[in-house]
């Protein structure tokens, strides 16, 4: 996982729940720290910090589930953007 994008998305996450004992691959719905209404928060949170359009197909949960997923989905978006 990239490291920076790791802790970017960590410290978003910690003005609103514990992450310090977060992994990479806990699921922070599951663990009840996410709402419907906070999934959006991170959706626009991703799209403002990572600079990417999160569309409609992309609106799974697989892909904000955890921190890694998170990071893979990161990942993708500015590859594609960049033409990688």
């Amino acid at each position: 996982m990239s490291t920076d994008a790791r802790a970017r998305t960590a410290a978003y996450l910690s003005r609103f729940f514990p992450v310090h004992d977060l992994g990479d691959d806990d699921d922070i719905f599951e663990q009840g720290y996410v709402s419907s209404l906070f999934a959006l928060q991170l959706v626009a949170f991703v799209e403002r910090e990572f600079d990417v359009t999160v569309g409609e197909a992309d609106m799974e949960l697989e892909h904000f589930r955890t921190l890694r997923a998170l990071d893979a989905f990161v990942t993708r978006k500015q590859s594609a953007r960049a033409g990688v």
